[in-house]
């Protein structure tokens, strides 16, 4: 066995094997050292919690419902964002890993990321500690991984416009690398296809996950007169909503809009925003349970627990309208045509 692995297990560092870690712990004890204080802190009753940032306010309302659920049974989070130009993920897990913490629970972070490399997970995975990823699902990890239905919560706006005679429908989305985005269009064409029955790969605008993001978007989907949009978070749809108003277009009366998380507050918006809520405190307590599950040693039967968006109808949603708009509505098929 190298000193370099030697090293790595004193150190409480990833990328040893667990068989590995073992036995280098065994032999200390055979040979009557004491361990490192860092391999002594593991009942310290503290939790890593990595977010991506905190400007929108579904990652706090994400931290808050953790944070709760770990307090009723005595644990501790220590909140790392990952903020623009700050510490990079796997600084944040070595600072975590420093500190003795029980378990990580990651919300959105690179595991999401598609392009991301995912290798410090597996590293994790190997040492022992419990992880728990809210959010974005990596095949092939042996972790509990939770998430919202994204491809649900496409259906169910798309089922409230297309019922509200919505033909003509635009999305607004983050970047595609990340699996909710890329999850979310995929169901949008599908939906399309079926409401429509057109492509509507022209109608996607993929930006920021912020109100200008949305708002740059929104107004590249007005230009193609759409008569709603559809974005993949609250605040975008904030922007949308600008954006048509910078058209001295009314929402809902010429182009609805339709955000995503139910974040707080956005019931007070003008328009108050129609939105499919994320079960945040019910993902939040689902990932503090199967945290703690994991570290009693309770076998978890499914690794990947999905959660059911549900339709918040409010002001920014209304009847489609024919007014302003320049693009035809594909003629829909006869019945035993």
């Amino acid at each position: 066995m190298s000193e370099a692995t030697v090293s790595r297990v004193l150190n409480d560092r990833p990328g040893v094997a667990k068989a590995t870690r073992q036995s280098v712990l065994t032999a200390l004890d055979l040979l009557g050292y004491e361990r490192p204080r860092l391999l002594q802190k593991r009942r310290s009753g503290l939790v890593g919690l990595v977010v991506p940032e905190l400007t929108n306010p579904v990652f706090p309302a994400f931290v808050q419902a953790i944070e709760s659920a770990l307090a009723q049974d005595g644990y501790t989070p220590i909140l790392c964002t990952m903020t623009p130009g700050g510490f990079p993920e796997n600084e944040y897990i070595d600072m975590l890993l420093e500190r003795g913490v029980n378990g990580i629970i990651f919300v959105s972070a690179l595991h999401a990321d598609l392009s991301a490399d995912h290798s410090h997970y597996r590293e994790l995975v190997q040492t022992g500690l419990p992880i728990v990823l809210v959010n974005g699902h990596l095949e092939g990890l042996p972790v509990t991984s939770i998430s919202d239905d994204d491809e649900a919560a496409m259906r169910i706006a798309l089922a409230h416009l297309g019922s509200l005679g919505h033909r003509v429908i635009g999305l607004a989305t983050g970047p595609l690398r990340y699996r909710p985005s890329a999850l979310k269009r995929e169901a949008f064409l599908r939906g399309m296809r079926e409401l429509a029955q057109t492509d509507a790969s022209d109608l996607v605008e993929v930006s920021f996950f912020t109100v200008e993001g949305g708002h740059a978007a929104a107004l590249r989907l007005l230009d193609r007169s759409v008569t709603a949009i559809i974005c993949a978070n609250d605040l975008m749809a904030l922007g949308a909503v600008r954006a048509a108003q910078s058209r001295r277009l009314e929402v809902p009366a010429q182009v609805s809009v339709v955000g995503y998380d139910d974040s707080p507050l956005i019931s007070f918006t003008d328009p108050p925003l129609t939105t499919v809520r994320q079960p945040v405190r019910a993902m939040g307590e689902a990932a503090v349970r199967a945290l703690l599950d994991e570290l009693r040693g309770v076998p978890i039967p499914d690794g990947h627990l999905v959660f059911q968006p549900e339709l918040v109808v409010r002001g920014s949603t209304g009847p489609a309208t024919q007014l302003g708009l320049g693009r035809a509505l594909p003629a829909r098929p006869r019945a035993g045509t």
